[in-house]
């Protein structure tokens, strides 16, 4: 008996990295409706420190927030605005310009997330 065809499309590529299933593009490329509504994160929001690969410049990086695309937009911007200072969201992740993580704990912790430092 022969195993069964697989409907889907492709999962994964060493090209491309995950892709959407609808466009079938990456997903850091996708701009279909299908990606905005989906939650990136797991909801263990860790707000951490990072200067490896940025020339010793520090960075202050949000994981794990249980929002879709645009909120997490909408959310990093009023992270900058509280900072003053800029940043991006990368693949899900909040990157702020600098040592912020006291800062932005507290923002989170009234925004009504579960917020904690990670790292040293």
């Amino acid at each position: 008996m022969a195993p069964p065809r697989r409907t889907g499309g492709m999962v994964y590529s060493s090209e491309l990295g995950r892709t959407c299933p609808t466009c079938r593009q990456s997903l850091t490329m996708c701009r279909c409706s299908a990606n905005d509504t989906r939650v990136v994160g797991d909801g263990n929001v860790r707000v951490g420190r990072e200067s490896k690969g940025r020339g010793g410049k520090v960075v202050t990086v949000v994981t794990g927030l249980p929002l879709a695309h645009a909120a997490l937009g909408t959310l990093a911007t009023r992270l900058k605005k509280r900072c003053g200072t800029g940043g991006t969201v990368k693949d899900g992740v909040i990157e702020i310009q600098g040592e912020y993580r006291d800062v932005i704990v507290a923002e989170l912790l009234s925004a009504g997330f579960k917020a904690r430092k990670i790292g040293g």
